[in-house]
């Protein structure tokens, strides 16, 4: 089933050390960028997954792509499937007990497929946001604050789900970067029941 909900606009936001200086789309950034009169080193990062993006401010073309190293998102169309409806073609492998479960369900092993598919991001859903925010949190710290006092036990912190004791680890932290850390953690202190 396609998803009528537009992916929302790429947001980026833009490190000189620990200093934040651009934020915004990708043209606003560029046009801040461009304006810069120094030649401080900068990090772009992707402001809500906190992935840090490969960005050229020459280029004309005002396009992103993940930094080398970083996770690829591999969302091109691959094979066969129904393109028009969003659907795509995976190779899904199972074994012979499953795949016969599956055909025995009503519409066949797709429909299955895609129904237990959505049962199960519905029911995880609190539990996927949280994991993402400490996801985006870790690959932002990781990226930028790896050198500061304090960085391991802040990244225990964040995945033992210890508001507290993380915000006690990045309170010397400075403020730009302790700033982004908390928007990007804050879905991340909710333990889903």
């Amino acid at each position: 089933m396609p998803s009528d909900t537009p992916a929302p606009p790429l947001n980026l936001i833009v490190f000189a050390g620990f200093k934040r200086i651009a934020l915004g789309s990708t043209a606003d950034v560029l046009a801040q960028l461009r304006e810069r009169t120094d030649d401080t080193p900068y990090l772009v990062f992707d402001e809500q997954t906190g992935q840090l993006l490969d960005f050229d401010v020459h280029n004309r073309a005002g396009t992103v792509t993940p930094a080398s190293g970083a996770e690829p998102h591999d969302d091109a169309p691959r094979g066969v499937g129904r393109p028009k409806l969003g659907v795509v073609a995976r190779e899904v492998t199972l074994l012979p007990r499953h795949w016969d479960w599956l055909n025995r369900q009503p519409g066949g092993a797709s429909v299955a497929l895609r129904r237990l598919v959505q049962d199960a991001s519905r029911v995880n859903a609190d539990r996927d946001a949280v994991r993402a925010s400490r996801e985006a949190a870790y690959r932002f710290m990781t990226a930028i604050a790896g050198s500061l006092p304090g960085f391991e036990e802040a990244t225990r912190a964040l995945f033992a789900g210890e508001r507290n004791r993380f915000e006690a680890l990045i309170d010397a932290w400075p403020p730009d970067l302790r700033g982004h850390l908390q928007k990007l953690s804050a879905a991340g202190w909710s333990t889903p029941a």
